[in-house]
């Protein structure tokens, strides 16, 4: 089961995953850090979320990996592209929000390939840089869903490759390593997630690209 939070303004998806070990897609800046754990708190004991994962380095992802590590004890994971900008807290992209990155211990600096074995679910690490240099989606292959971050999104949309780190031929080049997927489900890092369609959305998210 999956559930989503924030999500609103700047603020990136939430993602809950509720399966055998519990995990966590982004954090959101950190801004609603306070409301976003007593969200989960509904949903699950907090010490039982083992993994935070970051989609990305951008500040709208990973602003609050420290306070949801210190509420849950939970292993930070991201691209070891990214992990600097985390545990130095050097974080170009806070600017945009007049704020710093808290300074965060990474715990599992990820690679392309590598899997995250959630029990009854795995997903697989797919480096897919363009929108940054440390961007990654997550695939689980049982139910065909993609957690796509910010390379793409729901009807078409693609990551800037405007900011530090962008790369617009990268980004294409990892649309096209992901219309390779047999995907059913598409949750983005911003905006409306597609349930059951979503191989269509991974196509015009393709066109969007190569008519940059």
């Amino acid at each position: 089961m999956i559930k989503r939070f924030l999500g609103i303004g700047y603020e990136s998806n939430v993602y809950l995953i509720l399966a055998n070990k519990k995990a966590l897609i982004d954090t959101g800046t950190g801004f609603y850090s306070e409301q976003l754990i007593e969200e989960l708190k509904k949903e699950v004991s907090l010490e039982e979320i083992e993994y935070i994962i970051l989609t990305h380095e951008h500040f709208d992802h990973c602003g609050g990996a420290k306070d949801l590590k210190m509420a849950t004890g939970a292993k930070i994971c991201i691209h070891k592209n990214g992990a600097e900008v985390l545990e130095k807290g050097l974080n170009w992209s806070a600017i945009f929000f007049n704020a710093v990155q808290p300074k965060t211990e990474v715990d599992i600096k990820l690679e392309d390939g590598d899997i995250i074995d959630l029990g009854n679910i795995k997903l697989e690490v797919l480096h897919t840089p363009g929108h940054s240099e440390a961007s990654i989606c997550l695939y689980e292959e049982k139910s065909k869903s993609l957690f796509s971050g910010d390379t793409i999104f729901s009807y078409g949309g693609i990551g800037r490759t405007d900011f530090v780190g962008g790369d617009r031929i990268k980004l294409i080049e990892s649309i096209k390593r992901l219309k390779k997927l047999e995907v059913n489900n598409l949750y983005p890092g911003h905006g409306e997630f597609i349930i059951g369609n979503a191989y269509e959305h991974i196509e015009m998210a393709e066109r969007s690209a190569l008519l940059f």
